[in-house]
């Protein structure tokens, strides 16, 4: 029986990999996942020999959303040439299956892992320079189409 905690985990704890498995190193850890859902449509039918007049409701085709991706800029060219294999029609080099790992708080465990299967980079967004000053960090993002999402 799996054993439930009183108080939620915390969003801050997660790691995102690229390409499992790949033994690649990590050039910067992302600062935001978002978009994480899977979504079944329902067909509708009614038979025309039922007694009583309703709608049966029937699963259909199923989806995953778009998942965007945010991190600091760094200079490193790896997510937009991600993009620019998907741009040149390298079909090979443009879908990954990436993993994101939520952690506990001592990041000793991993509670839940999301494996997006046939990712690809739909638009990839640079930052917003101003010359206003401060502390802003550039902040690049990275939206993908995603085939299946699996939750472990």
């Amino acid at each position: 029986m799996a054993l439930f905690r009183e108080t939620p985990y915390s969003a801050f704890n997660f790691l995102v990999d690229l390409e499992p498995g790949q033994g690649t190193e990590v050039l910067a850890a992302f600062s935001e996942v978002s978009g994480l859902n899977a979504e079944v449509t329902v067909a509708e039918y009614r038979a025309g020999n039922h007694a009583v007049n309703y709608v049966q409701k029937v699963p259909g085709i199923h989806k995953a959303g778009d998942v965007t991706l945010k991190r600091g800029v760094i200079g490193a060219q790896n997510l937009y040439e991600w993009l620019e294999a998907c741009r040149s029609g390298r079909l090979k080099d443009a879908k990954r299956n990436i993993v994101i790992k939520l952690l506990s708080e001592d990041r000793a465990d991993t509670v839940v892992t999301w494996k997006l299967r046939g990712a690809m980079p739909i638009k990839w967004t640079g930052p917003t320079l101003t010359a206003k000053g401060g502390g802003d960090v550039a902040i690049e993002e990275l939206v993908l189409s995603v085939e299946t999402l699996e939750q472990e």
